[in-house]
C-alpha cells in the first residue's frame, strides 16, 4: 500500500487506466475514506501533477449535497498525487436495475442535473460522468464523483497519447471523441446516455472496443425507445443530438424538459394496442387467410344488400395491389391499406387481410438485418451492420417472433468468423467476434440458446485442430497459446481442460517423444526437427536383431597379428569386456542401416543414420567405459568410405571408414524426420 501521511490505507476499492482507489482511515478524526492515488505513468511530469492538484483543489471547492467533496488533496511517500474523499458503500448506480422504476430514474437525473448546472456554473466540466461515477451514500442520496479529468473553461481539450479523447467512450459525446474542445453540452449528453441505460438497461451504443464505441456515438443514429418508453423518446433525441447546438443549452433547460416528461402510469389504449398487434401477428397464416374468407363474404353480402358498388383489386405492373373502387361500407378497410403499408407489407399482394395486418416497429430493423447478414456486415460499418439492427429491433418490440431467428443466425455468423479466425491465428480477431455473440446473445435473452452453445462448441473444435496442428510441430508454446485464446473467449474451463492436457504433453526440445520402442528425444534447431535416440545402441538392442534377423557379424578392424587371425573380432567378442547396456561396436556402416531399416519397420516409423551436421546437435550420449565415434549417413569418394563423428578412445582414428567393416571404437544412434 502506498504511504500516506495521516492515514492508514487498508485495501484496494478499485483501479482504472489512470489511478488505484484504496479503503482507508484519517487517523485525526477516526473516520472511514476513500484515497484516490494516481498511478505513475498517469501524470509524468511535475508540471501535470500540480495542474492535477490544482484542478482538485478547484473541485474541493463545489459545494453541493449530490457532488461528493474532496477532504484532503496531498502527495504520497513517493510523489504521487492524491486526494481523498467520502467513502460510498452503497455502490454506484451500474451496479442498479432501474428498469420500469421510472419515478427513481427521474429523481436521479433531477439530482445529477442539479449537480452540474452547480459545477458548470462555477465554470467546471465533469466530462466523465458516467454509471460508475454516480454513487450513493448511507441515506441512497446519488452523488456525482470524480472529477479527475474536470477541466476548468478555457484549457481546451485533453488527449491521450493513444490520440483518443479522455473520458469513457461509452457515454461520450461526439465532439469529445473527436478531441474537440468541450463545454458543459458534453456532460448533459452524457447524461441523456445515462437516462436511456436507467430506463432500458442497457447502453444506447454497444461495440466491442473503445474506438469502435466512439465511432458509433459520432455516426450512429439515436436508436429508438421500446414502445412503453417513447414519452422519453424526445428527451432522448434532443440530449442524444450530435451536434452540441441542437442538445439542451444547459442544465437548467435540460430539467425544465424533464419535467416535462409525462410519467406513463397503466396501460393505455395504445399499449393495448400494441399488445393486440402483437397477438395478431402471432396467429398463423391459415388464420388469417379464413379470416380474409370470412370478412370478404361479409362485405359482398352487405355490398349485395345495399345495392352498391363491389370493392375489388387487380394487380398493379409492380406487383403491387391496386384499389379500383370501394364502396362507403369498407373505408375503414380501405383506409388501412394506403400506398405505404402495401410497399411494406410481404406476402401475397393481392391478399388485402396481410395487406392489413399490423405491423411492428421492429420489422424494418429486421429487414436490414437480413440485408446485412447477406453482405457479410455482421458488426461495421457503424450505422449499417446486423448486429445494431438486431439490437434495435429488440428494443423496439421484443416480442417479434423473427427476432430469435434473426439474432441466430447473427450468432451462427459471428461463430463462422470466430472458426476462420482461431484457424488463422487471429487470437484477437476472434475474441472479438465471440465476445460479440455473448453479448447479443444476453442482450437479446438468447444465453442458453442453441445459437451460441454450437458458437462455443465451433470454437473449441477450431481450438482443437489448432492444438493439433502445434503438435504436429511440436510446437508446445503454439498449443499453449490456442488454449489460452480460448480461455479470453470465455470457453468454459472444462471444455478446455483435455486440450490443455494435450498441449503440455507436446515435448520440448531435449524432451522424450513418447511412442515406439526406441528411447528418443526431440531435437529441433531453426528449421531442423528430428526425434533421435538418447543414447547409442546398446550390445542388448543389437543381439535382439541379430537374433532376429540371424545377420552374420561383420569382420572387426584387424591389425597384422597372428592373435587376430587365429582369434577374430566382432561385435560379439570386441577384445575387451562390455556390458548389456554398453554401446555396441565392432558393426559396420551396413549392419548399422540395416538395424536402422528392422527396427523402423518393427515400429512403424522411418528410421536413418544421422548426417555429420544433425550428429553434432545430438544430446551428448556416454559409450560405456569406452569413448566410441558413431557412424553417420555421409560418405566419402564414391561412398566406399563412410563418414564417422565423434572421438573415441583410439588416438589413431580416422573420421573415414570403410563401410562393410565393423570398428572396435565405433557405434551408431538413430534419428526420424519429425
Amino acid at each position: 500500500m502506498p504511504e500516506i501521511s495521516g492515514y492508514r490505507l487498508t485495501r484496494v476499492l478499485g483501479a482504472g487506466g489512470m489511478s488505484t482507489v484504496y479503503l482507508g482511515e484519517q487517523r485525526s478524526l477516526g473516520r472511514e475514506v476513500a484515497i484516490k492515488v494516481m498511478l505513475p505513468d498517469a501524470l509524468t511530469d511535475e508540471v501535470s501533477r500540480r495542474r492535477f492538484e490544482n484542478e482538485a483543489r478547484t473541485v474541493a471547492r463545489l459545494d453541493h449535497p449530490n457532488i461528493v467533496g474532496i477532504h484532503d488533496v496531498g502527495r504520497t511517500s513517493e510523489g504521487l498525487p492524491y486526494y481523498s474523499m467520502p467513502h460510498m458503500a452503497h455502490g454506484h448506480l451500474g451496479q442498479r436495475d432501474l428498469r420500469g422504476k421510472e419515478p427513481q430514474v427521474r429523481a436521479i437525473l433531477q439530482a445529477l442535473l442539479d449537480a452540474l448546472r452547480h459545477a458548470h456554473a462555477r465554470g467546471i466540466v465533469h466530462r466523465d460522468v458516467k454509471a460508475e461515477n454516480v454513487l450513493f451514500d448511507d441515506t441512497d442520496r446519488p452523488q456525482l464523483a470524480d472529477f479527475g479529468i474536470a477541466l476548468r473553461r478555457g484549457y481546451g481539450s485533453r488527449v491521450t497519447t493513444a490520440g483518443l479523447a479522455v473520458g469513457s467512450t461509452a457515454y461520450m459525446p461526439p465532439e469529445q471523441a473527436r478531441g474537440e474542445a468541450v463545454d458543459a453540452r458534453a456532460d448533459l449528453y452524457s447524461v441523456g446516455v445515462l437516462a436511456w441505460e436507467m430506463l432500458v438497461g442497457s447502453l444506447p451504443y454497444n461495440a466491442p472496443d473503445a474506438l469502435s464505441m466512439a465511432v458509433m456515438h459520432v455516426q450512429d443514429p439515436i436508436p429508438r425507445l421500446p414502445r412503453q418508453l417513447r414519452h422519453w423518446q424526445g428527451f432522448i433525441d434532443r440530449a442524444l443530438s450530435k451536434s452540441p447546438d441542437r442538445r439542451f443549452s444547459d442544465a437548467t433547460q435540460m430539467l425544465a424538459a424533464l419535467d416535462k416528461v409525462v410519467e406513463r402510469s397503466g396501460r393505455g389504449p395504445a399499449d393495448v394496442g400494441h399488445e393486440l398487434g402483437k397477438r395478431l401477428r402471432a396467429l398463423p397464416a391459415m388464420v388469417w387467410l379464413v379470416a380474409g374468407l370470412v370478412v370478404a363474404a361479409g362485405i359482398g353480402l352487405a355490398t349485395r344488400e345495399s345495392g352498391g358498388q363491389q370493392a375489388f383489386y387487380r394487380a398493379g405492373d409492380n406487383g403491387d395491389a391496386a384499389a379500383i373502387s370501394a364502396t362507403a361500407g369498407i373505408g375503414p378497410l380501405a383506409t388501412g391499406i394506403d400506398a405505404a403499408n402495401r410497399n411494406a407489407m410481404p406476402g401475397n399482394p393481392d391478399d388485402a387481410l396481410l395487406r392489413a395486418a399490423p405491423e411492428s416497429d421492429a420489422e424494418t430493423w429486421l429487414v436490414a438485418a437480413d440485408r446485412q447478414l447477406r453482405e457479410h456486415k455482421l458488426t461495421a460499418p457503424a450505422g449499417d451492420n446486423a448486429y445494431t439492427s438486431v439490437l434495435n429491433a429488440w428494443q423496439a418490440d421484443s416480442g417479434h417472433l423473427k427476432i430469435a431467428a434473426s439474432a441466430d443466425a447473427l450468432i451462427a455468423a459471428l461463430a463462422r468468423e470466430a472458426e476462420r479466425e482461431i484457424l488463422g491465428g487471429d487470437d484477437a480477431g476472434a475474441r472479438r467476434s465471440v465476445m460479440q455473440a455473448t453479448q447479443l446473445a444476453s442482450r437479446t435473452a438468447r444465453s442458453d440458446g442453441p445459437a451460441l452453445v454450437a458458437l462455443r462448441e465451433r470454437a473449441r473444435k477450431a481450438i482443437s485442430t489448432r492444438v493439433d496442428s502445434a503438435a504436429s510441430d511440436y510446437d508446445r508454446t503454439a498449443a499453449l497459446a490456442a488454449v489460452e485464446s480460448g480461455r479470453r473467449m470465455g470457453l468454459e474451463a472444462r471444455a478446455l481442460a483435455a486440450l490443455d492436457t494435450r498441449a503440455r504433453k507436446i515435448p520440448l526440445a531435449g524432451e522424450r517423444i513418447e511412442g515406439g520402442s526406441i528411447d528418443t528425444v526431440l531435437v529441433q534447431q531453426g528449421g531442423m526437427r528430428l526425434a533421435a535416440m538418447r543414447r547409442a545402441v546398446s550390445r542388448a538392442d543389437y543381439t535382439e536383431f541379430a537374433s532376429a534377423t540371424g545377420r552374420e557379424p561383420a569382420r572387426c578392424r584387424e591389425r597384422a597379428s597372428l592373435l587376430r587371425v587365429m582369434a577374430p573380432r566382432n561385435w560379439r567378442s570386441p577384445g575387451f569386456d562390455q556390458g548389456a547396456g554398453d554401446a555396441v561396436v565392432c558393426v559396420s556402416w551396413d549392419d548399422a542401416s540395416a538395424y536402422a531399416h528392422w527396427i523402423g519397420k518393427r515400429d512403424g516409423r522411418s528410421y536413418r543414420l544421422p548426417t555429420s551436421s544433425e550428429w553434432r546437435r545430438l544430446p551428448a550420449t556416454a559409450g560405456g567405459s569406452r569413448a566410441v565415434a558413431e557412424w553417420n549417413v555421409d560418405c566419402s569418394g564414391s561412398c566406399e568410405y563412410r563418414v564417422t563423428s565423434g572421438g573415441s578412445w583410439r588416438e589413431d582414428a580416422g573420421d573415414r571408414r570403410e563401410g562393410g567393416r565393423g570398428y572396435d571404437d565405433v557405434g551408431f544412434r538413430l534419428v526420424r524426420d519429425l
